[in-house]
């Protein structure tokens, strides 16, 4: 048997440099490794803070980053690639989603959330709110949309009832999607008093499953890092 590669994964820090600290990309990662089961170690980061050879490991890098057997990588995106490709079958889980559109649902919450946040003008404020809801509209839909496989199982069905976005576990799209989706609903909430309606039942039902899953529910910052985060870019409404 192969021997287990040395994994280390350092994330941003929280403000008492203690816990985890609000970053999306940082808990993606951290998810990624959990789900495959691997063996690691987790760093937290606070660059302000590292010592000099930390910081000589990723010249210039903002946490997350990664040493996988003494090599260091610095781009998420690749991260993620990379990880998928060496914890491979059989001995660990692949996390590559079935259906491409899985992949791509809700990339344009995170967008129109920031524009309706970070707005104090009440006079433009249910416009952008608008904007910003039709988008989790549109992941909801998705959501509720039978996917092939589950059409095979019953071609009459009408409503999906799976767990995630693109079947009954976990993929690399649900720890891409659901650090932002946390972020969004205390930001929203503290902000405009905003919460996911829950007659967007998929939404619901999706987020419902995986705040069961310690992957998800155990990766994710306190609220209050996520609020000292946003602090100086999220906006109350002028009255």
């Amino acid at each position: 048997m192969a021997e287990s590669p040395k994994i280390e994964l350092f994330v941003k820090a929280s403000v008492d440099a203690e816990s985890v600290g609000n970053c999306p990309f940082s808990q993606r990662l951290f998810m990624i490794l959990w789900l495959k089961g691997a063996n690691f170690t987790l760093t937290t980061v606070d660059m302000k803070r590292a010592p000099a050879v930390l910081k000589a490991l990723a010249p210039g890098s903002q946490p997350p980053f990664l040493i996988f057997n003494d090599e260091v990588k610095t781009d998420t995106n690749k991260i993620e690639e990379f990880l998928e490709e060496k914890l491979a079958q059989p001995e660990y889980p692949k996390l590559c989603c079935r259906y491409k559109e899985s992949n791509g649902a809700g990339d344009d919450i995170f967008r129109k959330f920031s524009g309706y946040i970070k707005n104090p003008n009440s006079g433009i404020n249910n416009m952008l709110e608008t904007k910003f809801l039709s988008t989790l509209v549109k992941l909801n839909m998705y959501l509720e949309t039978p996917l092939p496989h589950e059409l095979d199982q019953n071609p009459n069905a009408t409503q999906s009832t799976r767990l995630y976005l693109d079947g009954e576990s976990l993929t690399l799209a649900d720890c891409n999607l659901l650090p932002k989706l946390n972020i969004v609903k205390v930001v929203c909430k503290q902000y405009r008093d905003f919460d996911i309606p829950k007659e967007l039942k998929g939404l619901t039902r999706y987020l419902d499953n995986a705040y069961k899953q310690d992957q998800f529910r155990y990766t994710c910052p306190n609220a209050s890092e996520i609020l000292i985060a946003y602090h100086s870019v999220a906006k109350y409404l002028n009255k």
